[in-house]
């Protein structure tokens, strides 16, 4: 689910996170099974479709809104992500050290309807083209046998 956290403002809107102003960053509520996948999956993934080295940007969003963050939900969730941080840095796989931030989650706020499942509502608007396309069509390649259809 699309939505907001990490930041002051209780239920802010995507405009008042846009303006930098609430502390809040974009952010995706992941749900799943540890059965089926497990949390290092779910962070193998995210380490990998996004840059995690470089502070409040993502691509040509800049803005602490864009940082890079994990809301964690238990201290076992914790330590995975910062045990997974010191692997990739000391592997020296990224050009950069990881900056993202690993945080508690406090709450989390859904974001409008009309952010959710954006892609496949938008998916020929030339962002949805110029930047979500790249990330699906590299998470396809190195997870594609782990992707239900």
């Amino acid at each position: 689910m699309s939505g907001y956290t990490g930041g002051a403002v209780q239920n802010p809107s995507y405009e008042q996170v846009c303006s930098g102003g609430t502390g809040q960053a974009e952010a995706v509520q992941v749900t799943f099974d540890p059965k089926v996948v497990s949390y290092r999956d779910i962070l193998d993934v995210f380490f990998s479709i996004h840059d995690p080295t470089t502070l409040n940007r993502q691509g040509n969003d800049v803005g602490t809104q864009y940082r890079s963050a994990i809301f964690y939900h238990s201290d076992e969730q914790k330590s995975i992500a910062e045990e997974k941080v010191r692997e990739l840095d000391s592997s020296k796989i990224l050009s950069s050290p990881i900056v993202t931030e690993i945080v508690p989650l406090d709450a989390f706020y859904p974001a409008e309807d009309y952010h959710q499942d954006y892609y496949a509502h938008h998916g020929s608007q030339p962002y949805c083209r110029a930047v979500i396309e790249p990330k699906l069509s590299k998470l396809r390649k190195q997870y594609g046998d782990k992707l239900i259809a």
